[in-house]
């Protein structure tokens, strides 16, 4: 997401009236009101949010779903409850065979700012037949739906070579405007999912925007979980971390409430459920959590001129202003060693012709109210995508639409510095030059990887404005190359963020979308046959108008085909 770095001078009277005590950031903390949501049935799309129970139970809700270690044979149901479920579980079974059921695992933590305990369980079903539809049932002895418990289908993905679709997008939040960042839009986002009938959905980071709640963390991602399942029980939901998913005194890297919610394909470091990889048909989608790599510090912080009190229920210390969650560094390089180690693996495998990778922080972005891009992701990653040939890369953080040429290496010294205008090195990504590279909207991905920032999926945020022209015919992108901490405001006590510290010219920038911030890409792969090319088709539709009055109205924009050779 965006960060806007001011204090909180937009916050509204009732805001400030409801924290007398303390100034939170806008884009860092603010408390606000809001209700509840409750899980609805699955392929209907979710009614008005509903109050919480009287008496909170084991019944379901927030229910999704994710791909197990191979998508063709295992699914893995998830879900949360009010209270601890009895007997938690899920019957299942294809047309015609013999129903099973499966039991839960149960998994929690409790808030570190208001104490609440969240209770979630996982159900890992295996032993699937491939591009085979099942129907599911999720319930529990303490259900209050017991007699007709929540039920949906699913299908898993096909063996081989076959022709499947994916969608994605970023930065969703809830419908509930009670929230900071929150917008009814985010309803219609998950309902476009299911327009298109996606096999799976890549959901690019930033999925709720809790941290900007603090004392009201866990009922955002309540909300959240409510409304994204209205898709996520029908289809699996892959998600990335971004920096709205660190949270104070929420585990070492602040991602206990996303962790205890989502299980993700293993990736056999220290670091589950931070980055992953998971393999469709011929195209390898690896998931990265870029927190680990920027310099921008995007988490929530106290902008003080008060500290921000956790329950005393949690014996948690105040977080004093100016205090952010910086995780920059936290794996010491086990995640980059991971993904060269795939990209390694993947570039001797014949059966892999395509390779996407997902992140919610951006490498390469033009705008110039939220983010821009940073250094430090194409420090450490973009090598590697050069090295070994990634296609694609999808990314949210920045609200908007943008495409890159495909891009290959980098200029030195290209850039310049924010302040000074000093010549500065940002890396700046070179855009491939070859006769063959493009035709129109058709790419040969194999001379260069195509960026998209897809950061559109639902918040009340406004558009991104993009980088001005400078008089050579491209725009300009803002760059992080350095650590970027809050900085003291200009009121005493109070803390604010510096903004990215180098400029360069965007000649990497092949399309963006200057009328609405919000819309999705929906991706058609064609395996193609032996001996010839085989292609992605993406289509991104985008929401005009959604910017000032919610609609469920998403048009097409543009069309993009990728193509190349097929390796088996």
């Amino acid at each position: 997401m965006s960060n806007k770095n001011t204090p909180d001078d937009d916050a509204s009277p009732a805001e400030q009236a409801a924290n007398p005590s303390t100034t939170f950031s806008r884009r860092g903390f603010l408390k606000l009101a809001g209700a509840s949501g409750f899980a609805t049935a699955a392929g209907t799309f979710a009614g008005p949010a509903k109050a919480a129970p009287s008496t909170p139970d084991g019944t379901p809700e927030q229910i999704h779903l994710t791909w197990g270690e191979d998508p063709t044979n295992e699914v893995v149901v998830s879900w949360a409850s009010t209270a601890a479920a009895a007997n938690p579980r899920v019957r299942f079974g294809a047309s015609g065979e013999k129903k099973e059921t499966v039991h839960a695992v149960q998994r929690t933590y409790t808030d570190g700012l208001n104490g609440e305990v969240v209770f979630t369980y996982h159900t890992r079903l295996h032993g699937l037949h491939a591009a085979t539809t099942y129907q599911y049932e999720v319930t529990a002895d303490n259900d209050s739906n017991s007699g007709t418990p929540f039920s949906a289908t699913f299908t898993t993905a096909p063996r081989g070579r076959a022709p499947f679709r994916f969608t994605s997008y970023g930065d969703l939040a809830t419908p509930n405007t009670g929230w900071v960042l929150s917008s009814p839009q985010s309803r219609f986002a998950v309902q476009a999912v299911e327009r298109f009938q996606p096999l799976f959905h890549l959901l690019n980071g930033d999925l709720c925007y809790a941290n900007l709640n603090p004392t009201q963390q866990p009922e955002v991602w309540r909300d959240f979980g409510n409304n994204a399942q209205t898709s996520a029980a029908n289809r699996p939901w892959m998600p990335c971390p971004g920096n709205h998913e660190v949270e104070f005194h929420n585990g070492a890297q602040g991602f206990d409430s996303y962790l205890t919610r989502y299980t993700l394909p293993a990736n056999g470091t220290r670091f589950p459920g931070r980055w992953y990889s998971f393999r469709v048909s011929s195209v390898l989608f690896i998931s990265l959590d870029a927190d680990d790599v920027i310099y921008q510090d995007g988490a929530a912080f106290v902008a003080g001129p008060s500290p921000l009190v956790p329950a005393a229920s949690t014996g948690n210390p105040a977080i004093q202003p100016g205090t952010s969650f910086y995780i920059r560094g936290y794996s010491n390089g086990e995640q980059t060693r991971w993904l060269e180690k795939t990209l390694r693996h993947a570039a001797d495998d014949d059966d892999i012709d395509w390779i996407i990778v997902q992140m919610h922080q951006d490498a390469l972005s033009s705008s110039s109210t939220g983010n821009g891009s940073d250094k430090g992701i194409r420090e450490a990653w973009l090598p590697l995508f050069d090295r070994y040939g990634v296609d694609l890369v999808l990314c949210g953080h920045d609200h908007d639409y943008e495409r890159s040429y495909p891009v290959r290496g980098c200029n030195h010294h290209a850039s310049i510095d924010a302040t000074t205008g000093e010549k500065v090195d940002t890396l700046q990504p070179k855009p491939a030059v070859h006769p063959h590279a493009s035709s129109g909207n058709t790419f040969d991905t194999s001379h260069g990887t195509i960026h998209l920032i897809l950061g559109g999926g639902g918040t009340s945020a406004p558009l991104d404005v993009y980088g001005v022209d400078t008089g050579n015919g491209n725009p300009q992108a803002k760059v992080f190359t350095k650590p970027n901490r809050p900085i003291p405001g200009t009121t005493a006590g109070t803390f604010t963020r510096a903004n990215a510290d180098a400029l360069e010219d965007a000649i990497w920038s092949a399309q963006r979308d200057t009328g609405t911030g919000y819309g999705i890409a929906v991706f058609d792969y064609d395996p193609g046959q032996h001996g010839g090319n085989t292609t992605i088709t993406m289509n991104y539709y985008h929401a005009p108008g959604a910017d000032k009055s919610p609609t469920q109205t998403y048009e097409l924009f543009e069309t993009v085909t990728l193509s190349k050779h097929r390796r088996g």
